[in-house]
């Protein structure tokens, strides 16, 4: 099972590059995609479904974009449950099926103008009530996207951030499967039980950055 994650910088339509992104998103034959700072003109083809946020109101944006999309290949299960979330616009939770388990998979921006403006620590504190909430009425949890905050190094994060963030997973039962990536601030979070004893391999790409500002990865569980 394949789950990737990649901010793809407000795409426009007539570039070259949104070409090139999306033949790596196909290419990556992943199960769950979650993109960020994404437009609704992304189509990876008829094998994958696709749920976005809510489209944005603020005239900055340019048609079609949208702050995040949950792209998949699982059917979701019968009388499908969306979770509500702190704003429609920026986070998104749908409840798929997937072959180890239903898996409620919260795609997200944390701080969409960044971790140095104030707006920041607010926004993290009501995604970390959403991480309870919807982690209250269901099994398994997987909490993915642009998380603003870099865990390995001191590439982009705040102490105040990560401590949050660190602190929150450990109670939920979470591990970010992508905290050791170095130079990264797109993350990977799954409920240690989903996983269970199966191995956890990592992947990456973009790595110098040229097709967006951000690094795009993706984990694979592996029997």
């Amino acid at each position: 099972m394949k789950i990737a994650t990649w901010n793809v910088e407000r795409p426009s339509k007539s570039s070259p590059k949104t070409v090139e992104i999306i033949n790596i998103l196909k290419s990556l034959n992943a199960d769950i995609i979650v993109l960020t700072e994404t437009n609704e003109f992304i189509d990876l083809g008829e094998e994958y479904k696709v749920y976005h946020t809510a489209a944005l109101q603020d005239p900055m944006y340019k048609k079609g974009e949208r702050r995040v999309s949950i792209f998949t290949r699982y059917p979701q299960p019968e009388n499908v449950s969306f979770y509500e979330t702190f704003n429609a616009e920026t986070s998104i939770c749908a409840h798929l099926d997937t072959p180890i388990g239903r898996l409620a998979v919260y795609g997200t921006i944390i701080g969409i103008y960044g971790n140095r403006e104030k707006s920041f620590i607010a926004d993290l504190e009501a995604q970390l009530n959403d991480i309870e909430n919807v982690g209250s009425k269901v099994r398994s949890f997987c909490f993915i996207g642009d998380l603003n905050m870099s865990f390995a190094d001191s590439y982009y994060f705040t102490q105040e951030g990560r401590i949050k963030l660190i602190t929150a997973f450990d109670k939920s039962g979470l591990k970010n499967y992508t905290t050791n990536q170095p130079n990264n601030i797109d993350h990977i979070v799954l409920s240690k039980h989903f996983v269970g004893d199966r191995s956890v391999e990592w992947s990456d790409w973009n790595k110098e950055k040229k097709l967006s500002d951000h690094k795009g990865v993706m984990i694979e569980i592996v029997e």
